[in-house]
């Protein structure tokens, strides 16, 4: 069976963590070699990028904020991600190139096509096999962040209008890839959005 990318999108709140583990186990049952990553991280370059850029003490401009990213990004395709798919694992990754889409291009206003560019760059023009888009009401997924009991980071920080439009964005890269992005209904329990999205990825498994 060849490598998969599959990559786990939506607004913070959604439930990518939980869903990327509940996967991972699925998966693992089945005989499939996997591991389960998040982004920004995976490495140790990029684990350092992830603390400077959430670090709400930080001025971050929206530019060099998307150029972080990238960087990030660029690191673990390099060191982590391209060798894993060689080798024949399948990877879940919390979050790769349609976050920036969304949260750059769309929340920061920077323009899709522009941060499309700069991150095909940076990942040699790696594209997932399958995108699950976990998309909630932005209400709803700051909600259950609260729920957290966990200090806000600098995204987080952040207005209702910014995440409107990265909610609004992620609707637009959904619509123009159906056959790449899947959405699901993050307002289910996570056991429904975990049958979903074994059914989402289910042909990618015979």
């Amino acid at each position: 069976m060849p490598g998969r990318l599959i990559t786990i999108e939506g607004l913070d709140g959604a439930g990518k963590t939980t869903l990327a583990a509940g996967l991972a186990e699925v998966l693992e049952a089945r005989g499939v070699p996997v591991r389960a990553l998040r982004e920004p991280g995976g490495v140790e370059l990029s684990e350092r990028l992830r603390e400077l850029v959430k670090d709400p003490a930080l001025t971050v401009g929206a530019r060099a904020e998307a150029l972080v990213y990238a960087a990030a990004r660029a690191q673990l395709v390099e060191e982590l991600l391209a060798p894993a798919l060689a080798a024949g694992e399948w990877v879940l990754l919390d979050r790769f190139v349609d976050s920036s889409l969304a949260y750059q291009g769309g929340g920061r206003g920077l323009g899709i096509d522009a941060i499309a560019e700069l991150n095909r760059f940076g990942t040699g023009g790696l594209t997932p096999d399958r995108t699950l888009y976990l998309r909630i009401d932005p209400q709803d997924g700051r909600a259950r962040q609260a729920g957290r009991g966990e200090a806000a980071d600098r995204l987080e920080r952040e207005d209702d209008t910014f995440f409107a439009a990265i909610a609004l964005a992620y609707e637009q890269l959904a619509a123009l890839e159906p056959e790449r992005v899947r959405e699901i209904d993050a307002a289910q329990s996570p056991e429904a959005v975990l049958a979903d999205a074994i059914g989402e990825i289910s042909d990618l498994l015979r």
